[in-house]
C-alpha cells in the first residue's frame, strides 16, 4: 500500500464569491511582499478569517504578477513527523516548480535541516518568484520540525517569501524579524471588521440590511469576530425582531459560538442537522466519503448545498470534490455529537477507516481506526503499510501508532512486535529491544491445534523475512552497547537466514559482520564483509548506499596504508555517479570530501581544495546527514596545513556540532584532531586536560578504537620533552613500541607510518639522530609507494633535521629530496602568515626555535656552529619581522602565530 501525498492539502483555498474585500490588510500584505521581507505572520484566534485574507492576497499578488508562484500547505497534525511534514513541503513547492526538491526526499527523518539546506539550494536557483504558505502553523509541535525551519528562516533565498498563518505566535525568531525590518504582521486587532465590513459582511451573507445602529452593536458584541458574525447573520434569517436578537447575546467568543452554532443547528431541516453531526468526525469531506459514513446516497449535493448556503464549509479545490468545515463549527458539532450520539462515534469512525483503506489511504485509515478503537483494524492496516512508511521514512508515524496500539494487539502481530523492538532502539531504550524481540519471536513460532500460524500477522515478505530483521535487530542493540562479539553473532546469524534473493537482508547483516572487524582492527575482514555488502546492494538496485560503502571501504583502505587503492575506489564512484546525470546521487557530496582527504595527504592541496569546493556546490541533498561533518574536518586539516591554527578549531568546532553518531565506529574523533592541532600550537596544558578527560593511559590495554587516542597522547609526551628536555621521554618510547607491535599485528601499515615517525621525532628529541634514522628509513620505505607527503610535511622543523640527516645517509635520496621540498614551502607558507610582514628564512625559523628553549646565547651559537656576534645578526632581524624587541616577547609572539610550540 502507497503512502501518497494527500493533494487537498496543497490546494489554495479558492476565494469565496461573496467574501468581503480587504483592501487596507491586502496593501499590507502587498508592501510586506514588496520590501523584500522574509516572513509573513498572520497570528489571530480561530474565526478571524485568516485563511481567507491569504487567500485575497493570492488572488490580488497574482493579477498584479502573472508569473509569480505560489506553494500552499494546509498543515494538519499528522506534519508532527518530520519526513511526513518535509514530503508535503516539498510537494507543496514542486507545485510552484516541478523542478524542486526531488533530492531532498532521499534523506533520514534525522536529515530534516540539509534537506531544508537542499531545498534552499534549488529555490535560489529557481528562476521563479515564490510566495510558500504556512497554514494552521499552530498544529506543528515537534521542535525538530520548528528548529529546522527557523534555519529555513535565515538561509532563506530573496526569491522565497514565507507566509505563516496561526492561531497563536509560533515558535520562530519573531522578534529578531521584526527588530530587522524582515516582519510584515497582522494580528486579531487588524483582523476584526471595521462597522463597513460588518455591514458589507451582513448584507451579503443574509440579505441583511441593518440600521447602523444595529451594525455597531453586533459589531461591538462579536468585537469584529468575524466568525461570530456569520453565525449571527444565519441565526438571523427569516427572524422579525432582529434588533432584539442583537440585544440578547453577550459573553466571550466561546460561548457565542456555542450559542449561535446551536442556533445555526436548530434552524436547520432533520436531515441537514444528521448530515453535519455524522461528517464532523472528518477531517476533509467529499461525497463519496460522506455518503459511506452516513450511510445516505447524494452527498456531492447535500455538500454543495451546505456550501451555497454558507455553512461554514471550506472547499478545498477547484472542482468541488473536497471541502472542510470551518474548525471552530467542526468543533462545535462534534461536541455535539459526544454529547447527543457517543454510542454512534465508533460506528462512523470505523466507516471512514473502510473507505479511506478502499481508497489507497492508509494513514487517514489508521487514524479513523483507533478513533473507533477497532484495533485489530488498526494494527492490519499499520502492518500493510510498514513497507511503505519504512521506504518513505516516515518513522514518526509509525512510532506514534505503535504506541496507540494495546500491547496484546501488537505481541498477536510478530511484525509489528519486531517494528515495536526497533522503535526502542530508535530511541535509544537498549534494554526493552530484546524483551520485545522475544515476545515476537514467540508470537511467530505459535501454531494452532490445526498447524495453522497462531498469530495475526498477514502473510507477507516482512513476515516470511522476520527471522533475518531479528537477528539483525539483536547485532545492532549489541553494536549499541558496545558488544563486539555479540554484533558478530547476531549478524552471522541473520546471514545464515537469508535466502539467495534476500539481497537487503543479506547486505545488513555483511554490514555487521563488517562493523564488528572494524571495530576490534581486523580490517581486511572488514573489508572483504563490505566487499559482500556492496555487492548485494548493486543486486538490490540501491545506487545510494553502493556509492556510500565507498566512503566505507576507502575508512578501512587508509589506515591499512593502501592510499592509491582508496583514491581509485573513489574515483570509480564518482565517475558511477557522474553517469547518473542530474540530480546526483546522494552521497557524491561525501565522495569528494573523501578524494579530497587523500589528496591533502598527497600534497595536492588545490585540488583537494577543488573537491571541497565540488561538495559545497552538491549541497546537503547529495549528502548524508551522518557524513556531512567530515567536509568540515577536511577544510580543518587543510587550514592546519597552512597553518591558519584559529580557522582550523573554528571549522572543528562547526563539524563536532553536525556530528551525528551512527554506526559506524568512531575512530579518528574530532576532540582528538583537535588536541593535534593544540599540541601543534604548543597549548599542552588542553592537550593534556583532553588526554586526562579521556583516560588515556601509557600503560593501558591497547585497542583500536583508541589507537588514535594513544598516538595523540605519544605526540603530546614528545611534545613536553621538547618543552622541558629535563623531562623523561621513556613512556612515550614504551607507548611507540606497544602501539606499533599492535598496528602490524592488524596489518595496518597506515597506523604503522605514523607511529615510526613518532618513534624517530622522539629520539631526534633526545638529539639521538642516529637512534632516529632507523625508524625513519621504515616508515620511509613504506609510505614511498603510496605518495605520502603531508604525514612528513606536517611534523615540522624536526622533521627537517632528520630528512637532512638521512639525506646525508643516502636513504631513498629522490623521496627524501621531494619532502624535503615539501617541508620548506611549508615553513615559507607559515612564517609568511598575516602578521608578520616579511617571512622568516629558514636559518631564522631555527634561530627562532633554539630562542624558545632554555638555551643561552653563546650555547645556541655553539650550537648552530656560528659566532655569538652572527647570532646577534640573526636575532636582530627575527625582532623586526615579529615586530618586537625581547626575547621573550619573540617566543611569545611566535607561539601565537604558531611559527613554535609554547612552553608549558
Amino acid at each position: 500500500m502507497a503512502m501518497p501525498v494527500l493533494a487537498t492539502k496543497l490546494f489554495i483555498p479558492r476565494l469565496r464569491s461573496r467574501a468581503v474585500p480587504r483592501p487596507r490588510l491586502v496593501e499590507r500584505l502587498r508592501e510586506g511582499l514588496h520590501s523584500g521581507r522574509k516572513l509573513t505572520l498572520i497570528s489571530a484566534p480561530a474565526g478571524f478569517g485568516k485563511t481567507t485574507l491569504l487567500s485575497e492576497w493570492i488572488a490580488d499578488a497574482r493579477r498584479r504578477d502573472p508569473q509569480l508562484r505560489v506553494a500552499w500547505l494546509s498543515l494538519d497534525e499528522g506534519d508532527n513527523d518530520p519526513s511526513r511534514f518535509l514530503t508535503y513541503l516539498v510537494g507543496a513547492l514542486q507545485r510552484a516548480d516541478p523542478a524542486l526538491g526531488s533530492e531532498s526526499l532521499t534523506l533520514s527523518p534525522a536529515s530534516i535541516e540539509p534537506a531544508l539546506t537542499g531545498l534552499i539550494n534549488d529555490v535560489a536557483q529557481s528562476p521563479a518568484e515564490i510566495i510558500l504558505v504556512l497554514d494552521d502553523f499552530q498544529l506543528i509541535e515537534e521542535k525538530t520540525i520548528r528548529d529546522a525551519l527557523v534555519f529555513f528562516l535565515d538561509h532563506l533565498p530573496s526569491n522565497l517569501h514565507l507566509a505563516v498563518a496561526s492561531r497563536s505566535d509560533p515558535l520562530l525568531p519573531v522578534a529578531r524579524l521584526r527588530a530587522g525590518g524582515e516582519l510584515t504582521e497582522l494580528r486579531a486587532a487588524d483582523l476584526r471588521f471595521t462597522p463597513d465590513e460588518a455591514a458589507a459582511f451582513l448584507s451579503q451573507m443574509a440579505g441583511l440590511e441593518l440600521s447602523p445602529e444595529d451594525v455597531a452593536a453586533l459589531e461591538s458584541r462579536t468585537e469584529g469576530w468575524i466568525a461570530g458574525l456569520q453565525l449571527a447573520a444565519l441565526s438571523m434569517r427569516d427572524r422579525s425582531d432582529v434588533s432584539g436578537f442583537i440585544r440578547g447575546f453577550t459573553g466571550s467568543n466561546r460561548f457565542v459560538i456555542d450559542y449561535l452554532a446551536e442556533e445555526v443547528l436548530q434552524r436547520q431541516p432533520e436531515q441537514v442537522r444528521e448530515f453535519l453531526l455524522r461528517t464532523a468526525i472528518l477531517d476533509r469531506l467529499s461525497g463519496s466519503l460522506c455518503e459511506a459514513v452516513t450511510g445516505q446516497a447524494g452527498g456531492s449535493d447535500v455538500l454543495e448545498s451546505l456550501e451555497r448556503d454558507n455553512l461554514f464549509l471550506v472547499p478545498l479545490d477547484d472542482g468541488r470534490q473536497w471541502y472542510r468545515y470551518h474548525h471552530l463549527f467542526a468543533d462545535v458539532l462534534r461536541a455535539r455529537l459526544l454529547r447527543d450520539r457517543p454510542d454512534l462515534v465508533p460506528t462512523l469512525h470505523r466507516r471512514a477507516s473502510e473507505w479511506h483503506e478502499r481508497n489507497d489511504l492508509p494513514e487517514e485509515a489508521v487514524t479513523h481506526a483507533l478513533a473507533a478503537a477497532d484495533f485489530a483494524r488498526a494494527a492490519r492496516v499499520i502492518e500493510g503499510s510498514v513497507p511503505a512508511v519504512r521506504k518513505s521514512r516516515q518513522d514518526a508515524t509509525l512510532l506514534r501508532w505503535l504506541t496507540l496500539l494495546p500491547e496484546e494487539v501488537i505481541d498477536r502481530r510478530p511484525v509489528l512486535g519486531v517494528y515495536r523492538a526497533w522503535s526502542s532502539l530508535v530511541s535509544g531504550d537498549v534494554e526493552a529491544i530484546e524483551p520485545r524481540l522475544r515476545v515476537a519471536e514467540r508470537a511467530l513460532a505459535a501454531t494452532t491445534d490445526d498447524g495453522a500460524p497462531g498469530h495475526d500477522s498477514a502473510d507477507s515478505e516482512e513476515l516470511r523475512t522476520l527471522p533475518v530483521t531479528i537477528a539483525v535487530y539483536r547485532a545492532a542493540a549489541a553494536q549499541a552497547r558496545g558488544k563486539v562479539v555479540g554484533m558478530k553473532e547476531h549478524a552471522e546469524r541473520a546471514l545464515a537466514l537469508t535466502q539467495p534473493d534476500d539481497h537487503l537482508g543479506r547486505g545488513a547483516a555483511a554490514g555487521f559482520l563488517g562493523l564488528a572487524s572494524w571495530t576490534t582492527g581486523d580490517l581486511e575482514s572488514g573489508l572483504r564483509a563490505f566487499g559482500e555488502v556492496r555487492s548485494s546492494l548493486r543486486l538490490a538496485g540501491n545506487l545510494a548506499d553502493v556509492l556510500a560503502t565507498t566512503i566505507v571501504l576507502a575508512d578501512m583502505l587508509v589506515p591499512l596504508g593502501r592510499l592509491r587503492e582508496a583514491q581509485r575506489a573513489y574515483e570509480q564512484a564518482l565517475q558511477l555517479a557522474a553517469e547518473q546525470g542530474d540530480p546526483p546521487p546522494q552521497s557524491t557530496a561525501d565522495l569528494h570530501v573523501g578524494i579530497s582527504e587523500l589528496l591533502r595527504e598527497r600534497g595536492e592541496l588545490p585540488a583537494a581544495a577543488e573537491h571541497l569546493a565540488a561538495s559545497e556546490a552538491l549541497g546537503e541533498q547529495a549528502s548524508s546527514s551522518e557524513k556531512r561533518h567530515r567536509r568540515f574536518v577536511a577544510m580543518a586539516r587543510i587550514r592546519q596545513t597552512e597553518g591558519d591554527f584559529d580557522a582550523a578549531l573554528d571549522l572543528l568546532g562547526t563539524a563536532e556540532g553536525l556530528y551525528r553518531r551512527g554506526f559506524f565506529p568512531e575512530v579518528r574523533p574530532i576532540a582528538a584532531i583537535r588536541a593535534r592541532i593544540w599540541i601543534e600550537q604548543g597549548r599542552l596544558a588542553e592537550a593534556l586536560a583532553w588526554v586526562t578527560g579521556q583516560g588515556l593511559s601509557v600503560n593501558e590495554d591497547l585497542t583500536y578504537l583508541r589507537e588514535f587516542g594513544h598516538i595523540t597522547l605519544a605526540r603530546l609526551l614528545i611534545a613536553q620533552q621538547r618543552a622541558d628536555p629535563r623531562g623523561s621521554i621513556q613512556a612515550a618510547t614504551g607507548l611507540l613500541d606497544r602501539l606499533l607491535v599492535a598496528a602490524e599485528a592488524g596489518g595496518r601499515t597506515g597506523s604503522a607510518n605514523e607511529i615510526l615517525i613518532l618513534q624517530a621525532l622522539a629520539q631526534e628529541a633526545q638529539g639521538r639522530i642516529p637512534s632516529a634514522l632507523p625508524p625513519l628509513h621504515r616508515a620511509l620505505s613504506l609510505a614511498e609507494p603510496e605518495g605520502y607527503l603531508r604525514l612528513f610535511a606536517d611534523e615540522g622543523a624536526p622533521m627537517t633535521a632528520l630528512l637532512d640527516a638521512a639525506a646525508d645517509a643516502g636513504i631513498l635520496p629522490d623521496y627524501v629530496r621531494r619532502l624535503g621540498r615539501a617541508l620548506r614551502q611549508t615553513d615559507v607558507d607559515r612564517a609568511s602568515l598575516p602578521g608578520i610582514p616579511e617571512a622568516l628564512s629558514e636559518r631564522e625559523s631555527h634561530v627562532l626555535r633554539l630562542l624558545a628553549t632554555e638555551l643561552s646565547g653563546p650555547q645556541i651559537a655553539s650550537e648552530l656552529y656560528v659566532s655569538l656576534n652572527t647570532l646577534r645578526t640573526h636575532t636582530r632581524h627575527i625582532f623586526a619581522k615579529l615586530g618586537v624587541n625581547s626575547r621573550p616577547a619573540a617566543v611569545t609572539r611566535a607561539a601565537e602565530l604558531g611559527l613554535i610550540q609554547r612552553r608549558v
